[in-house]
């Protein structure tokens, strides 16, 4: 089962929670693409265990609830937790979501029990009093996010955004993003009249030139790239972002170490065969996407692959994320990422062998 949550939208300044306007659940039944043999194979990996998990299996949830974002989710396309849960009585549903902050409003109200979010939907999250847990993280290098403008926009840097309107959404990766760039200009960000958008709205928008500056991603850059409607300012490369998270419900987490364990080691497998089948994954993904394949193959030669577990290192990484809202004004008061963190023997149990070795 798959739902698409609409884009809403919500005031951090003023009630500092993540809470969504009114909208509308909407059911969808898609066709996905079958898996070319190379992908069936490893997906299939765990073909054998499965026989072994069903014997010993102590999983009491009958539905994992997953939240995946409006680019799109390989997880989802293959099918690989379908196919290794269903064997054990487990149902996967997905629910689809603008972006970021709109996903970890779900789970705080929850409506999904684990997605995958940027290095700053999950603190803000957790500023508004949601019980959330880090459970594994994910490699990005920063290439697939970019302030763009318009290729005949008079704006040469990012020194020139000073006094222009930008768009992006608030509380999402491009929110961290715009701030680290603003900084290395020169710039603060009430320098800039922020106006928070999530991509998919801004998207067309942009195409028609009535976006002056967008701070946004993939497969939404790509596709105004290769249209020749965008100009990069620069990309959030080398901005020491420490990556996206798959957030879980934290009482989801701490009740679900075996299922967690089992959901964990089958994104890896999928995520390091996509790493060295880069042609075979666009195939899969495009038909979702409705891109076409030069959109397609540069979405992937842009994508981030494999997880890495939540170490002491991760975790200062994102308190420094925590720490710049703060010290910017767009949080009250200072934010201890460490309060939504499992214990190290938490994170023991949940972590397969190809990640706690890592």
């Amino acid at each position: 089962m798959i739902t698409t949550v609409k884009p809403r939208y919500f005031n951090i300044f003023h009630r500092f929670t993540l809470s969504l306007v009114p909208g509308l659940l909407i059911a969808t039944s898609l066709t996905l693409a079958g898996c070319t043999q190379q992908s069936q194979k490893a997906t299939n990996q765990s073909a054998a265990s499965n026989v072994l998990d069903t014997k010993t299996s102590k999983i009491k949830t009958k539905v994992l609830h997953m939240g995946y974002q409006q680019a799109g989710d390989l997880i989802r396309v293959t099918k690989v937790l379908e196919k290794r849960l269903e064997p054990l009585g487990v149902k996967v549903e997905w629910a689809q979501f603008a972006q970021g902050p709109q996903l970890m409003e779900a789970m705080n109200v929850g409506k999904i029990d684990l997605g995958n979010v940027g290095e700053t939907p999950p603190i803000f999250a957790q500023a508004a009093g949601a019980q959330i847990a880090y459970v594994v993280g994910r490699r990005s290098d920063g290439r697939r996010s970019a302030i763009a403008v318009p290729p005949n926009s008079p704006i040469k840097s990012v020194k020139d955004i000073k006094g222009q309107k930008v768009v992006f959404q608030k509380a999402s990766a491009s929110h961290y993003f715009i701030l680290r760039a603003l900084e290395d200009a020169g710039l603060k960000y009430s320098d800039i009249q922020v106006q928070s958008i999530p991509n998919v709205e801004a998207s067309s928008a942009f195409l028609e030139g009535k976006i002056p500056i967008w701070v946004t991603g993939d497969p939404h850059l790509a596709r105004a790239e290769k249209l020749g409607k965008a100009r990069i300012l620069r990309t959030a490369e080398g901005l020491d972002s420490p990556g996206g998270y798959y957030i879980a419900g934290k009482q989801f987490a701490i009740d679900n170490p075996e299922l967690l364990r089992i959901v964990i080691e089958e994104m890896d497998k999928i995520e390091r065969w996509a790493e060295t089948h880069p042609q075979e994954t666009a195939k899969l993904i495009a038909p979702e996407q409705k891109l076409p394949p030069d959109v397609m193959d540069l979405v992937i030669s842009r994508r981030g692959y494999g997880l890495t577990p939540i170490s002491p290192d991760l975790i200062k990484k994102q308190q420094r994320v925590a720490d710049y809202f703060h010290k910017n004004g767009l949080l009250p008061k200072p934010l201890n990422v460490q309060e939504a963190m499992l214990t190290p023997e938490q994170y023991a149990a949940i972590n397969p062998p190809s990640i706690s070795q890592k």
